[in-house]
């Protein structure tokens, strides 16, 4: 026969276990299409206001297209690098970047850079400011990128490189004209030398003269007599310069 104690200790026992049990119901009564382990909170709300944040941040980090803001500054000194550039122009407005062109085969500078201005306001207080001014003694050009080369005549400026024909024995020729060709070249050098081929080169996307160009002769000792005879002659009322390629 069981114990008086052990009979009055039963219920209590049954109640207690039965405690956990009946919050669970309860719960879901709140929140009857919510996961057990899910309650209501406010995170999605801050999601949605971080991303809308997220976008007025990239709006104002962008706030126009890289081609309104990028400067063609030429007829820059030689000795001008990207630092001593940026600086210049930095003067007028932010600068993102500031970069020297040089050539691939001599390593000298084309007298010509692009700089990327952090705003469209900046790009043009840039041009009103430097264009037409001086540095180093020669006077520089600062304009909006050139549109480029596939707007313009694309087809011929590629045929145009693909007919020059390079060789061991070639010349540097620059300050040239804008309005020097290639044909050009070739007709004036011609009359000191074979001239196997003359090359303008082409500011980088676009059809506008580098002022610079290469004319390649058949033998060194027509390199030679080239530089000794055109090397400060004028062409086309400019002072040209012509090395070594």
């Amino acid at each position: 026969m069981a114990s008086t104690s052990s009979l009055v200790s039963l219920p209590n026992l049954t109640r207690l276990s039965l405690k956990p049990q009946s919050k669970q119901p309860f719960l879901q009564t709140l929140q009857p299409n919510l996961p057990r382990k899910l309650t209501l909170s406010s995170r999605p709300r801050k999601l949605r206001l971080f991303v809308a944040a997220e976008e007025r941040t990239s709006t104002v980090a962008s706030p126009s297209s890289e081609a309104e803001r990028r400067l063609y500054i030429g007829n820059i000194p030689r000795n001008v690098n990207n630092d001593q550039l940026k600086k210049i122009v930095q003067e007028h407005g932010a600068v993102e970047k500031a970069e020297v062109m040089y050539d691939k085969y001599s390593g000298r500078s084309r007298r010509f850079a692009f700089v990327t201005m952090k705003t469209v306001e900046e790009a043009n207080v840039a041009i009103e400011k430097l264009n037409g001014t001086e540095i180093g003694g020669r006077e520089i050009k600062v304009n909006i990128t050139e549109k480029p080369i596939a707007l313009v005549d694309l087809s011929a400026l590629q045929a145009e490189d693909s007919q020059f024909v390079d060789s061991p024995h070639k010349v540097y020729v620059g300050n040239l004209a804008k309005t020097v060709t290639s044909d050009t070249l070739k007709n004036f050098f011609s009359e000191k030398g074979k001239v196997m081929s003359a090359k303008v080169s082409r500011v980088p996307r676009t059809s506008k003269s580098g002022g610079f160009g290469f004319v390649s002769f058949s033998s060194e000792e027509e390199v030679e007599a080239s530089i000794s005879f055109f090397n400060n002659a004028v062409l086309e009322g400019q002072q040209i310069r012509v090395n070594k390629a």
